[in-house]
């Protein structure tokens, strides 16, 4: 932000016969160092008499500063960092502003003299005396903005909670002295892992990329590398994808250091007590947070390590304004304030692959020796095979799979991952294989359960009397299959084992370490107790690689490890069958148990088609005419290249909306704009201020821009 638009005042419309008013007030504006005048006689703070304040409004074209007036009675209280509240949107009236509605937001600074050239309106009220807005979060947030091309206030309220009044009124606890530094513990499993502890421990700042082994042992892992940080008298924060991932890193946490030491930062924890953590951090008290995405943001003090696991997780990117992911905010922070840099996960992101490529960070690996004597042994049945197997034409279930969990079963839990969840998410007719589709929203139909009519999966209708449009058949048959369908056929093929099913609507914390089949989606498979699953079947892997997105085999191969992390080794009996053509790079990665020569390998065919992280990219998408005067009005740096607009799939009426997509039934476009690496922050700062000028002037519909969209397929 420039220095003229910090200093910039809100404005306002003034009739005709207030000309001469308006000339007074600008000859009293050229006088050399003028104070603020005072509004209806009322005093102000006799030193630095004007607030700058960040109002709480998101588009891009009001991202600025404005000038208010501090009343003497608000003198004491009105300190940067508080929140206020102001009137904003004002008309004029006898030279003086009034009306406009009353907005919150925050005093940034404190001066002694406005270049605003009218009466400058005062602070309505001061809503809190806690400063929750350090000038190190506003510089943070200023840089996620200027890098997402959004509004500093839109970060600003992804950054700060909202005010909970008794947890201010909370007294914090004490500030703990630092711990020991911990031991290595499973560290010694990696060459370089007790050095990269020693260093944290000492006062470093090392970098790197951590491929975690199979097992349990990640969240203990990740406790020592944050109480390393904390022995250095310096503050730590860990992010995780989901509150599942943070309550066990918690819970190491606090058996490694005890109680106090840390908070965790999740939304389950209520807003009242999370922000009363998030109070304890802010003021000091607490030097260690763990937390999900928003976590991102923690006002930790003297940051000496910022951590993320499994950052492919699409949970850590935000599905708010300016759409911000946890990965890049945790990378500025480590490169603004200092910090160490841990980003760890089973699997292996082109982006992490990247960071090691250029030097940034360095690999935390084990060795092959490792790998191997703690990985599950890995199987696989080739689509070909299953469609020739019987049992798989029967019950879905191959035979090879059937044998796995027949054995495994004797002496411990099995895994059964499914890509979809539901009962029959997909029919088709059973004659010619069409889609079957809803005759009025067109949409998809699904079995909602066994003997059920089936329905609409976007606007719920019962279709009871089905017909073919193509060949007028009556009888339908399923093209994909759901957890709930998958769980009921297991029960057959197993009568004698209980069965679990763990999805999107109740997620298993945990399963006991006895014969049982559990059923799960993609990212909700619970831990079992005791050494892990006996085996583990990944079904349907053609629903995850036959995905139309530019990361569907890196995303299939992270859905894979995540879930055979969760076996036992080799060695105690632990296997894994995944269904899925054998010679495909994702499934030969997954028999290796080697992520990192997957990635690398995505990372170079993206560097020689000029995709992104190699390259960065912005997405415009909106009516053709907002992405064509956005692109039109933009300053592109000479070095971009736009691919497209082209056109995006019509939303029929009925379908929920995705984030960031086209209303139903209006037609949009979307523009992918490139630059090779060191033009992002000019690419994003030409859009932004094209978007802005084209807000101010009101030139018809607005775009829609997302810096680093992550499906571009």
């Amino acid at each position: 932000m420039s220095s003229d638009d910090a200093r910039s005042g809100p404005s306002g419309a003034r009739p005709p016969e207030q000309l001469a008013l308006l000339r007074e007030t600008v000859r009293r504006s050229r006088e050399p160092r003028a104070r603020p005048r005072t509004w209806r006689g009322a005093a102000l703070a006799g030193e630095l008499p004007v607030a700058r304040v960040l109002v709480d409004k998101g588009p891009v074209h009001l991202d600025r500063l404005f000038d208010y007036a501090v009343p003497a009675a608000m003198d004491a209280e009105a300190r940067p960092g508080v929140r206020v509240r102001v009137r904003f949107g004002a008309g004029e009236k006898e030279g003086r502003r009034e009306g406009g509605g009353l907005i919150n937001g925050f005093v940034v600074e404190r001066v002694a003299h406005s270049d605003y050239p009218g009466v400058l309106a005062p602070l309505a009220q001061v809503l809190s005396p806690e400063p929750v807005l350090s000038p190190e979060l506003l510089a943070l947030c200023r840089a996620v903005a200027d890098r997402y091309a959004g509004s500093l206030a839109d970060v600003v309220q992804l950054a700060v909670p909202p005010r909970m009044a008794r947890a201010e009124k909370a007294p914090s606890p004490p500030v703990p002295d630092a711990p020991p530094a911990p031991a290595p513990g499973s560290w010694t499993r990696y060459p370089r892992g007790p050095g990269y502890l020693e260093s944290l421990a000492g006062g470093g700042t090392p970098r790197a990329v951590w491929t975690a082994l199979p097992g349990p042992s990640w969240p203990d892992e990740l406790a020592r590398a944050l109480a390393a940080a904390l022995a250095s008298g310096r503050g730590a924060l860990a992010v995780l994808p989901d509150g599942r991932s943070a309550a066990r890193a918690d819970a190491a946490l606090t058996g490694l250091l005890g109680p106090g030491r840390h908070v965790l930062l999740t939304a389950d924890a209520g807003p009242e007590a999370r922000y009363r953590r998030w109070l304890a951090v802010r003021r000091g008290a607490v030097r260690a947070v763990v937390g999900t995405r928003a976590a991102m943001f923690a006002p930790v003090r003297d940051l000496g390590l910022a951590a993320i696991w499994d950052d492919g997780e699409s949970a850590h990117s935000d599905d708010r304004a300016p759409l911000p992911h946890a990965r890049e905010v945790l990378l500025l922070r480590a490169a603004h304030e200092g910090a160490g840099f841990l980003l760890g996960a089973h699997g292996c992101t082109v982006e992490a692959a990247q960071l090691v490529e250029t030097g940034w960070a360095g690999p935390l690996t084990a060795d092959r020796a490792t790998v191997r004597a703690v990985a599950p042994r890995i199987r696989t049945v080739g689509e070909d095979e299953e469609a020739r197997d019987p049992a798989a034409r029967a019950a879905r279930l191959p035979s090879a799979a059937w044998e796995t969990a027949r054995d495994a079963l004797r002496t411990g839990p099995v895994l059964v991952q499914v890509p979809r969840r539901g009962y029959v998410p997909r029919l088709a007719c059973e004659r010619c294989r069409t889609p079957a589709r809803c005759a009025r929203c067109h949409g998809p139909l699904e079995a909602p359960g066994a003997g059920e009519a089936p329905r609409c999966a976007w606007c719920a209708r019962a279709v009871p009397g089905w017909h073919c449009p193509e060949c007028g058949g009556d009888r339908l048959r399923g093209r994909v299959f759901g957890t709930r369908r998958t769980a009921e056929e297991l029960g057959r093929a197993f009568p004698a084992v209980p069965v679990r099913t763990s999805g999107r609507d109740h997620i298993l914390d945990r399963v006991p370490d006895r014969p049982a089949l559990v059923v799960s989606t993609p990212g909700a498979e619970p831990p079992a107790d005791g050494p892990g699953y006996a085996a583990a079947l990944l079904l349907d892997g053609w629903a995850l690689l036959g995905r139309p997105d530019l990361r569907a085999d890196e995303e299939a191969l992270r859905r894979w490890l995540g879930a055979a992390a969760l076996v036992r080794p080799q060695s105690e009996g632990g296997s894994v069958l995944v269904v899925a053509e054998p010679s495909l790079r994702p499934v030969q990665a997954l028999v290796r148990w080697d992520p990192s020569g997957h990635a690398v390998r995505e990372l170079a065919e993206r560097a020689e088609l000029g995709f992104p992280p190699v390259s960065r990219m912005a997405a415009v998408t909106g009516l053709p005419e907002a992405v064509a005067g956005l692109l039109a009005e933009a300053e592109l740096p000479p070095e971009a290249e736009v691919l497209g607009p082209v056109p995006l799939p019509v939303a029929p009426a009925g379908r929920p909306r995705r984030p960031g997509g086209p209303p139903p039934g209006e037609r949009w476009e979307r523009a992918l704009v490139r630059v090779p690496p060191g033009s992002g922050t000019a690419l994003a700062a030409a859009l932004r201020t094209a978007l802005a000028r084209r807000l101010a002037r009101r030139e018809g519909p607005p775009a829609q821009l997302r810096i680093d969209p992550p499906d571009i397929g």
